[in-house]
């Protein structure tokens, strides 16, 4: 753990990479948007996951306790249309796909949040939200839903930058997205419709809006007043802009000091996304059999503020520069220390590990970029593989180039490669080309080989046996 350091983020709010001091010394309150349980989470969303537990990793890193909100939205107007298509209830309907999501956060890695507040659990808390709005004169009903005011909101539209010129004063939107040039009063509560879930309260039979739900659940695990909010670039308008303000005008004080947003992940230039049908699954890639990891990686290898194309190929590369890094952890731990390598008194390699490790923590304090942290990571890997190779690499050298790779796998959430990376039938494959070469039949053998590379997977006899490498 390096403490002492600046952090630094890029604040939508402000637009400005900005010095981050937590509301509460030593704390951190975070709030990341979670999914809405519709379908299955694609990669382009786990984009966005896997850099917030990046940025989670990252803080517990430099010294700070975390507390994470994840919400699980499970009433919005797509479930329902699914859910009704579907002829199920709206619990059952969502709970598949909650699991799966859980499932999914575990094949990437990703920690687990303090909290996972589902949306129907938490109706009480978003009704009192409500009736505070209306109390302070910010909402008002029409036909048994409830709008919020955003004319008597002067603050609308600081962080989406949107011109408070272009709102249309009185206009009424239902739907729970919605595009920038339709910025008007929107729905806190949805007076029920036949068919579609709802409940009786005093604010009448009916159900959430899309954005108290989060107003109300972060709050209630965070407080009124938290230190990030993070989510991607497509939930600043309307999604984050509506949450800041139904939040102040309830509570009159600042809703969140740092607002983060990631990218898309595009696809042949455009935008990976459900509506466009040009999406992945994880369950899509792991069926390729693409590893984990190597997604993961991926995921991670650009700035978070910068879109990242996908292609099947990237992963493989992906994937590559992990094996890289895997066979040089092996080699760190069988290498033996060179005793007087150093030239005037200096240890040049051993200077030059230090300087870039300096690089590697510079890079992530400074708006988590990745990109120039990994680059810094393998040019330790070139400079002591070349040490290793002379015989020169020296315990300061080694043991500098150990404690990046450790503190790199702990930010990242990259684990050490294991057998257990193999399927089973891969498995079976390393054990039947192992006991062809015991009997002598190479022809076997190589054939086996030839298999496993197709998909991938590297053999490299040793006296001890095979030693396997995945490369995609």
């Amino acid at each position: 753990m390096k403490t002492g350091r600046s952090l630094r983020f890029f604040n939508t709010l402000t637009r400005r990479v900005e010095p981050f001091e937590p509301l509460e010394p030593g704390r951190v309150r975070l709030y990341t948007c979670g999914p809405t349980v519709y379908d299955f989470a694609h990669i382009g969303n786990f984009r966005t996951y896997v850099w917030e537990d990046l940025l989670r990793r990252l803080l517990k890193y430099r010294g700070l306790a975390v507390t994470q909100a994840m919400n699980i939205t499970d009433v919005e107007d797509k479930i329902i249309r699914d859910s009704l298509s579907a002829g199920v209830g709206l619990r059952e309907f969502t709970e598949r796909y909650i699991k799966a999501f859980f499932e999914d956060l575990e094949t990437l890695s990703i920690e687990k949040a303090e909290f996972y507040p589902r949306a129907t659990d938490h109706i009480p808390e978003m009704v009192e939200l409500i009736q505070t709005l209306a109390g302070r004169g910010c909402a008002y009903e029409s036909a048994g839903s409830i709008y919020f005011r955003i004319a008597g909101f002067p603050g609308y539209g600081r962080l989406s930058k949107l011109d408070p010129a272009g709102i249309k004063d009185g206009a009424r939107v239902d739907s729970d997205d919605y595009e920038k040039d339709n910025a008007r009063d929107f729905v806190l509560w949805k007076a029920r419709k036949e068919g579609e879930p709802s409940w009786s309260t005093p604010l009448g039979e009916g159900r959430p809006g899309w954005h108290i739900e989060c107003s109300a659940m972060s709050m209630k695990y965070l407080g009124s007043s938290f230190d990030i909010h993070t989510g991607g670039v497509d939930n600043i308008f309307p999604h984050h802009e509506n949450e800041i303000a139904q939040s102040e005008a309830a509570t009159g004080q600042p809703f969140v000091r740092c607002w983060l947003h990631s990218a898309h992940l595009m696809v042949d230039g455009q935008k990976m996304s459900k509506s466009k049908g040009n999406f992945y699954t994880l369950r899509d890639l792991l069926g390729m059999g693409l590893h984990p990891q190597a997604i993961r990686y991926f995921l991670m290898s650009s700035h978070y503020r910068k879109p990242l194309n996908f292609t099947l190929e990237a992963v493989g590369q992906a994937g590559q520069a992990l094996a890289r890094l895997h066979d040089f952890t092996e080699r760190l731990d069988r290498a033996v220390p060179a005793a007087g390598t150093a030239r005037d008194g200096r240890d040049e390699t051993a200077e030059a590990v230090s300087s870039h490790r300096d690089g590697f923590d510079a890079a992530l304090d400074d708006d988590m970029n990745t990109a120039e942290a990994l680059a810094a990571l393998f040019e330790v890997v070139r400079l002591v593989n070349a040490a290793m190779d002379r015989g020169e690499a020296s315990p300061p050298t080694l043991s500098a180039a150990s404690g990046l790779v450790r503190d790199f796998r702990s930010i990242f959430g990259i684990t050490p490669r294991s057998h257990d990376e193999l399927t089973k039938e891969e498995a079976a494959l390393v054990a039947a080309r192992q006991d062809a070469r015991m009997r002598k039949d190479y022809a076997e053998a190589d054939r086996i080989r030839g298999i496993l590379l197709e998909r991938g997977i590297v053999l490299e006899d040793t006296a001890g046996g095979a030693r396997v490498k995945r490369t995609r």
